[in-house]
Order: structure tokens, then sequence, then C-alpha cells
């Protein structure tokens, strides 16, 4: 695992795109800092970028550096969540500007598996995480049924849990800094 966290660094650092596993789908990511960066994801996803992407963060000290006041109730959903889940916040910040939201909102989870914990920490910085798919079309349930463009789009492919099916996509819920809690997705 070591190996693979280290190939994706340094293809982060470089502003190249990485597919890899999430906690929840197969996911094209990038340095969630890197504007340009963001840009080739849109681009390969053929995703308008007015629709925003998901970030995924190491742990609550990462969520709290890059958004300006979590609402305490953000932590409990955290912990008590039974699946992955992504939060929508308000005035997130150190983020590119293409990632946020025309409301100023970003959705951001907090990585619940070893790879993806270990990596963003190692990396010490956000990382997009967006399904790996072309916009439109359904996003793939195991790593054998990713369309060959996105393959070949990214810059590297993690070889790591192929084999896994992955469930699906996390909950979204929407989290205003006046406490009001609308669902998303569930």
């Amino acid at each position: 695992m070591t190996e693979e966290i280290n190939k994706c660094i340094e293809v982060l650092e470089n502003g190249g795109l990485i597919l890899y596993p999430t906690d929840t789908v197969w996911g094209i990511g990038c340095d969630a800092t890197n504007e340009e960066a963001v840009k080739k994801v849109y681009k390969l996803k053929q995703r308008d970028d007015s629709k925003a992407l998901i970030c995924l963060v190491a742990n609550d000290a990462m969520l709290e550096k890059h958004v300006e006041e979590v609402p305490e109730l953000a932590y409990d959903l955290i912990d008590l969540s039974t699946k992955p889940t992504t939060i929508i916040y308000d005035k997130p910040r150190g983020i590119a500007k293409n990632l946020i939201a025309e409301d100023n909102t970003l959705a951001i989870r907090v990585a619940s598996d070893k790879f993806c914990t270990y990596l963003i920490g190692k990396f010490k910085k956000p990382i997009v995480s967006t399904s790996a798919n072309i916009s439109g079309v359904k996003t793939p349930k195991s790593f054998q049924n990713i369309d060959e463009a996105i393959l070949k789009g990214v810059d590297y492919v993690v070889n790591l849990h192929r084999e896994k099916q992955n469930s699906s996509a996390s909950s979204i819920i929407r989290l205003s800094n006046n406490n009001t809690v609308k669902i998303i997705r569930e």
C-alpha cells in the first residue's frame, strides 16, 4: 500500500489525475487546491464545471482547515453515520475556486477507509473524489466496469482492491451554518 500511496502523491503533486478506490465507488481524484488539475477532471468527465465535485479529507483537523465554520452537528453526523456521508458546508477556504459551488458551498467527506485516509494524510491536502464515469453515464459498480476513456484519461490507476464490488455512492447532506439540514442523497 505504501508504494501505491507514494505513486499517487507524485502524480497529485504534479497536477495529475488518479483513479483510486474510495470508501464508496472508484473515484477520479486530483489535488483539490489545484485549479488546473480540477479542470482536467471536469474535462475527462465531460462535465460542466458549474456542477461541483466532492472533496475527501483525512480527518476533522483537515476539515476544519478548509471550512470557515464547521457546525457542531457535522461531527455527530460523521460519527453516527452507518455509511460514508458527504456533507455540504458553507464557506469553504483554501480550495480551488472551480470546485466551489456558486452558492459558496463545498461537499466534503472525511474518508473512512484506510487507503484514502493514509493517502490524504500523507499528501496533506484534500483530494477530489468524483465517480469514475463520463457525466450522465451510470456509475460503475466495480473496477471492471470503468470506461476505457476514463482508464486512459488518468495519469495513474491504483493497483489495489480491483476485485471489490462497490455498493453505492455516499449519502449527501446539506448542512448550513444556521443548522438547517437537508438530505440531498440517501
